[in-house]
């Protein structure tokens, strides 16, 4: 039998797992087997934290809406404002709402104002 030349696919393989783990630090980015680890460990870490942001996102959105209503006493509570919108009707996402509240909050007692009527 005739002698194979080896390493070609796995020296390809270990290149395409040190060139993602190129940033990390010391052992991280040069050893295969530290840097196999590690590579996983952030692709965890990464898709964790995609769902996470949404959550923290949605939370400061809230928290900007209620900071403004109870400052300015537009509703008592920002449950009460959303309570409205909806029975309203008014299909204002909290994203939307948070920015209206802190750039412009005449336009948030506008809305509040159609609400009530």
């Amino acid at each position: 039998m005739t002698r194979v030349r080896r390493g070609y696919t796995a020296r390809r393989r270990r290149t395409k797992i040190r060139l993602f783990a190129s940033t990390f630090r010391g052992a991280h980015s040069r050893l295969t087997r530290t840097t196999l680890q590690q590579k996983m460990r952030a692709l965890v870490s990464s898709h964790r934290d995609r769902g996470r942001q949404k959550r923290n996102f949605r939370r400061l959105w809230i928290t900007r809406i209620n900071a403004v209503t109870r400052e300015n006493k537009v509703f008592h509570s920002y449950s009460r404002l959303i309570h409205n919108l909806y029975k309203r009707q008014l299909l204002l996402n909290r994203k939307i709402l948070a920015q209206i509240a802190t750039s412009n909050k005449n336009c948030l007692y506008m809305i509040s104002n159609r609400i009530i009527k």
